[in-house]
């Protein structure tokens, strides 16, 4: 009979193995952007192939659909009559950024201070690690897994998963699992477990303002000739209140009732309104908006961004009336909220506030939904009760203010199944930015829950 304390044994057994898996594919430059070399993500998605093999995975395959970077898969199914889980995580990362802003170059992983740096470090190849470390603690320490593994790793979750919903109906047939589990979330803190139960949707879009043919000598010619970055900007500051709520979505802003779980999440989170301020880096005197936690905030109710806005440049401003203005705008959406609804008010609101005739052309670039779970499954006992068991601490329901399009993806294409989101990331993590890591220490625990989730999962779905 598998043993999972025999499991746990030999995963601190091989720990320092398991690291050293990290930093090897984090070693591996597999940036999924247009600019970057596909060989790179080739490379990583062989890597990964190896690794899950060597790790006790069978039937592993490097499977692809057209256009898209590569996708890894491996499955263990030694007994029917198990329930079968689906362990998700993506082995692309983001471009470095600004190298000379990293303390260690970014593909070359460096410990200090307990953290592992090196870019995909936290996301999210330590998924990918947690996973392969967890299936062979269990198949060469505990004996044998306690229930069926199928295990893909994709190689395209940084540039929005474009072919995800094409690969998971091509390959339908060997997705099929009674639980999904999506590592590619994070911790609100370091050592303490959390469980994503709810996602901020998306809508991207692009405005451009035009006037003039050309740009103007602005002593010449301004007064009488209207200014398009003056209009964009009276079009942008119409989109919310003063106190920073969106103001185009009516009286009352669209959002479900929180349920019992995510309530209790709320409060017990440890973070204060001067703690947040100080993780977000605020500046002495800038106001901190909306009432009540700000995580409450950022989670659960919608909001509006700038992401970028340009008349000219730095380099080449010079006095003149530009000839257009350009912004591209993000609004995160709550349960609830259609991306396509959204993106139409978004439209006719920034038409609706242009001034003086100005020609208003929108793109929208991306939507992706809102997402929501039920936690009333047994799955979601089971997962906090391992999370418990891994990290020593009571696991808390989280929600997240930003959107992760696979997930809808993965629970609608594959039937229904219920969706387990965790993760190694924290808000020290800077995923995405200049010197990104993970906790070591939380790297282990969330190998160590690992462990314990699938002996739950197998007790909880077989009664």
């Amino acid at each position: 009979m598998p043993d999972s304390a025999r499991a746990l044994a030999y995963h601190a057994e091989h720990a320092r193995r398991y690291r050293d898996d990290l930093e090897s594919l984090i070693r591996i430059p597999s940036v999924s952007s247009r600019a970057h070399p596909a060989g790179e993500l080739r490379r990583s998605a062989e890597a990964v192939a190896a690794l899950l093999a060597e790790r006790g995975l069978e039937r592993v395959d490097v499977l692809e659909v057209p256009g898209a970077h590569p996708y890894v898969y491996g499955e263990r199914l030694r007994d029917p009559s198990a329930p079968t889980i689906l362990l998700y995580a993506h082995h692309d990362v983001q471009p470095a950024g600004d190298e000379e802003a990293w303390t260690s170059p970014p593909f070359e992983p460096a410990e200090r201070g307990g953290r592992l740096y090196g870019r995909g470090a936290a996301d999210d190849k330590a998924g990918v690690v947690v996973h392969a470390a967890a299936v062979e603690s269990w198949v060469r320490g505990g004996g044998e897994l306690p229930l069926n593994v199928r295990v893909l790793i994709e190689g395209e979750e940084e540039i929005g998963s474009p072919h995800l919903r094409d690969f998971l109906r091509r390959h339908r047939s060997r997705l099929d699992a009674d639980v999904l589990v999506l590592m590619d979330t994070g911790n609100v803190d370091t050592g303490l477990p959390c469980l994503t139960v709810a996602l901020r949707g998306l809508v991207t879009m692009e405005v451009e303002v035009r006037a003039l043919e050309r740009a103007l000598h602005s002593g010449i010619w301004g007064g009488p000739v209207p200014d398009p970055a003056l209009a964009l900007a009276a079009m942008l500051s119409a989109l919310v209140r003063p106190d920073g709520s969106v103001s185009f979505l009516g009286g009352v802003e669209p959002a479900r009732s929180l349920t019992e779980i995510e309530r209790s999440g709320l409060a017990r989170l440890p973070e204060a309104r001067e703690l947040f301020r100080s993780k977000a880096g605020m500046l002495q005197g800038v106001q901190l908006l909306g009432a009540g936690h700000p995580c409450a905030t950022s989670w659960y109710r919608p909001s509006l961004t700038v992401d970028a806005l340009q008349a000219s440049t730095r380099d080449g401003a010079r006095s003149v009336i530009n000839s257009g203005a350009w912004a591209r705008l993000g609004m995160r959406l709550v349960h609830g909220m259609s991306p396509s609804d959204i993106a139409e008010q978004l439209a006719t609101a920034l038409r609706r506030a242009a001034p003086w005739g100005v020609q208003v052309d929108l793109e929208v670039v991306e939507l992706i939904a809102p997402w929501a779970t039920d936690t009333t499954h047994p799955a979601f006992a089971a997962a906090w009760r391992a999370l418990e068991k891994g990290y020593g601490r009571e696991a808390l329901a989280i929600g997240c203010g930003g959107s992760i399009g696979f997930v809808e993806a993965f629970a609608h294409e594959l039937g229904g199944a219920p969706v387990l989101l965790i993760g190694v990331e924290d808000p020290r993590s800077n995923a995405h930015a200049e010197d990104e890591s993970v906790d070591l220490a939380d790297f282990e625990k969330a190998t160590r829950s690992a462990i314990h989730l699938y002996a739950e999962l197998a007790n909880a779905l077989r009664t």
